[in-house]
């Protein structure tokens, strides 16, 4: 009988052409459905909450994949993970779930972190999973730039040209800039997000942190509906999908 299971993970994005399997490179996703392969000699699909680009991160991306093997949650993890020794992906948990749950469409949350790192020199230890700005950032100016984006909006400016959304309509639940030392991070949470729109939003706000745009200008970028409205496309290196929420 087959049983379907949660995993939660945590990986290292640098390596990887993104989560989803793909021709081009080796993804997230591939990499998973060797792991389960090489356990259980089955050839299934791992199914993933949030398909993350080519250099972001996680901490908690959340999937699903369903075994025929009689076996346990421990077992799931620690097997996946001795498989996925050669790769910078680990099984954080595996937790048996119905038939119903869907790691994508179960999903009521996801969280984001981006991390920019705003002295001079360069990141040795992060080095490739901040994003560094040489110019000292504004945070609080940009925290209240953020506000502009929070709510439900057309969000279109902050919209990958390629993005498959049928709707550019989004709600973001929050949208908050903090300083950490060094380091300015933001935070976003929203039951889900279109392409690029974490990096584009970010990209947006370090301007207003620089000094070059004002909160105003943010809004009336937000207002355009334009891509070319908005500013740049932070890079993938400081991404971070922090969690995945679902219904008690």
């Amino acid at each position: 009988m087959t049983r379907r299971w949660k995993l939660v993970l945590e990986y290292d994005g640098r390596p990887f052409v993104g989560w989803q399997r793909q021709d081009n490179g080796p993804s997230v996703q591939g990499a998973l459905e060797a792991a389960v392969t090489a356990f259980c000699q089955e050839t299934r699909e791992v199914v993933g909450a949030g398909r993350t680009d080519a250099g972001v991160h996680a901490t908690g991306q959340a999937a699903h994949v369903d075994i025929a093997r009689a076996t346990t949650a421990d077992t799931v993890r620690d097997a996946l993970n001795a498989h996925l020794r050669a790769v910078p992906v680990a099984v954080l948990s595996a937790e048996a779930v119905g038939d119903d749950f869907h790691a994508r469409f179960s999903a009521v949350e996801r969280r984001y972190l981006y991390r920019i790192l705003d002295r001079r020199p360069p990141p040795t230890l992060d080095a490739g999973r901040v994003w560094h700005v040489r110019g000292r950032l504004d945070a609080d100016a940009m925290h209240a730039a953020a506000r502009h984006l929070v709510g439900r909006h057309d969000f279109t400016t902050f919209r990958a040209t390629l993005c498959q959304a049928k709707s550019p309509e989004k709600t973001l639940d929050r949208l908050d800039v903090s300083r950490v030392g060094d380091e300015v991070q933001v935070t976003a949470r929203a039951r889900s997000f279109l392409h690029h729109q974490v990096r584009n939003m970010v990209g947006t706000l370090v301007q207003v942190g620089l000094g070059r745009w004002t909160a105003v200008d943010v809004a009336e970028a937000l207002a355009a509906r334009d891509r070319a409205a908005g500013g740049p496309t932070a890079p993938p290196d400081g991404l971070v999908l922090t969690g995945v929420g679902y219904p008690p």
